[in-house]
């Protein structure tokens, strides 16, 4: 992606600097800041030396399309998060055999689900917080 200068052309940079420092900086930018900062740019180019509009529709499409995948991600995350729910919940009442941190072998029963900010944690015989990552066997 091309970058946008947002000055080319103009004097004065007041526009663009306060356009990046209310995004989140350096680091990356949002569609609004995006779309400001392509408003200042056209604002403030050369009447005479105007800039190719097939430049600015190219980074709205590549941007639109980055934006579209990062709303994929997420939705693909959080449907994610919601089947390792339903996995969990599914295992109550079920004796299951897992892995601890000690690297031993443990059977018991799933008694409860706890819901963390790590995601679903089992109570398998009285102990808690156990990871369903670490399960080997369902019974």
């Amino acid at each position: 992606m091309s970058q946008i200068n947002p000055t080319s052309g103009a004097g004065s940079t007041s526009g663009a600097t306060s356009t990046l420092s209310g995004s989140q900086g350096s680091a990356m930018l949002d569609k609004d800041a995006f779309l400001k900062l392509m408003m200042v740019q056209l604002q403030h180019q050369d009447p005479l030396n105007p800039s190719d509009p097939t430049q600015y529709l190219s980074e709205l499409a590549s941007f639109t399309t980055l934006e579209q995948e990062t709303n994929i991600a997420t939705s693909t995350a959080q449907a994610a998060a919601e089947q390792h729910t339903v996995a969990a919940v599914a295992l109550i009442g079920h004796t299951v055999t897992y892995t601890d941190s000690t690297g031993a072998s443990v059977t018991g029963l799933v008694q409860s689900v706890q819901f963390t900010s790590i995601g679903p944690t089992l109570t398998v015989n009285g102990i808690a917080g156990i990871d369903p990552g670490t399960i080997d066997e369902v019974s």
